[in-house]
């Protein structure tokens, strides 16, 4: 990764306890993943797509599970033309049996399961917080929980999964003093703050935080790391353009460093580092939370995150960003329908100028 578009790491001073790791750093254990075999969902495109690929480049087995194939076939094909090894399957993460499937095929084509990843994840359909009326009855509408399902019963399908076939393994080879044995959960900065225009997909999160949490100490004694990225909104799919609008002149978390961010929490040989969270709050650097360091240290680095983007470098952020994403025509009407503003405003002192 190019370390050209750090435009925040020399200037972001990271919380007592926090552990500021540059992009240099991130893949400093990925050989551990030579013929290590990874399960991923949704790595179509977006993060889940940037981290199978990294993988596979350093020599590890992908099985990618996708609702969209099509997609998941081309990143399979993508890796195979670089000299990799992977196959896809349709997975709908909220379908028990499909991720049953997908772990089968990994231990049917490769023999074994070392890293598990739950990326697929979806944004928040609808307003939670509009109440809508059924047209006949006059009475509430049953929300939509489609995130629920996605981001946090898939997940709870991948890692239930996970703790059976990551200790299977038909490879006959021997084993080494410290096997890679990792389950990465994919949460969000949602997971530690509100996002008041997504409720559902906050829920979410948090849970995912929560569940990591919840399972360290279990898995630690199985020889099983586990860990929780959680990053700003990165530039995907799943951000929609009013969204994007919305975010205008907030730096966005680079997709490669986020995919470098849950090789690092999976490879790191150090047990004492499961259970760990990895904070992206912006362009920046990533940030390790040791376990024991969770709580305010957090919330002090999104204060002070937040007050980064005030005043004049948020408003060059800002109008970069929206020169982005509406037309320039559209700039340009606005422009000069200010400068036409101004110019009427000040009509009773056009003389005077002229004169001069």
């Amino acid at each position: 990764m190019s370390t050209t578009s750090l435009t925040t790491q020399d200037q972001l001073v990271a919380p007592a306890g926090f552990t500021p790791i540059l992009d240099g750093q991130l893949f400093e254990h990925a050989e551990r993943l030579r013929d290590k075999v990874v399960i991923i969902t949704g790595a179509a495109n977006g993060i889940g797509k940037e981290t199978g690929v990294r993988c596979a480049s350093y020599g590890a087995k992908l099985v990618i599970g996708d609702l969209d194939l099509v997609g998941a076939e081309k990143t399979v094909s993508e890796i195979i033309a670089s000299g990799g090894q992977a196959v896809a399957v349709k997975c709908d993460v909220t379908i028990w049996d499909d991720q049953v499937k997908m772990f089968e095929l990994a231990i049917e084509k490769f023999g074994s399961v070392d890293v598990v990843i739950p990326n697929a994840g979806i944004g928040e359909p609808g307003n939670f917080l509009e109440v809508k009326l059924d047209n006949k009855t006059g009475k509430p509408q049953k929300p939509n929980l489609s995130t629920v399902q996605v981001n946090l019963i898939g997940v709870l399908y991948t890692v239930h999964l996970a703790q059976h076939y990551l200790l299977i393994d038909l490879r006959k080879v021997d084993t080494p003093t410290q096997p890679l044995k990792a389950m990465i959960l994919i949460g969000s900065m949602a997971s530690w703050a509100g996002f008041p225009v997504a409720p559902i997909y906050s829920a979410s999160k948090h849970a995912v935080l929560g569940l990591m949490r919840s399972m360290e100490p279990s898995l630690l004694l199985k020889g099983i790391r586990i860990a929780c990225i959680t990053p700003f909104f990165a530039d995907t799919g799943i951000i929609p353009t009013p969204l994007k609008v919305f975010l205008a002149g907030c730096p966005l978390t680079p997709v490669p460093r986020i995919a470098g961010a849950i090789i690092y929490a999976a490879t790191h040989p150090d047990p004492a580092t499961s259970g760990s969270g990895y904070v992206l709050p912006d362009d920046g650097p990533v940030f390790e939370v040791p376990r024991e360091k969770f709580k305010m240290g957090v919330y002090k680095l999104l204060d002070d995150r937040l007050k980064s983007v005030e005043g004049i470098v948020y408003a060059v952020r800002l109008t970069k960003d929206l020169v982005k994403l509406v037309a320039k025509p559209v700039v340009v009407t606005v422009i000069g329908l200010g400068l036409a503003r101004a110019f009427w405003s000040n009509r009773d002192i056009l003389p005077s100028f002229m004169d001069i």
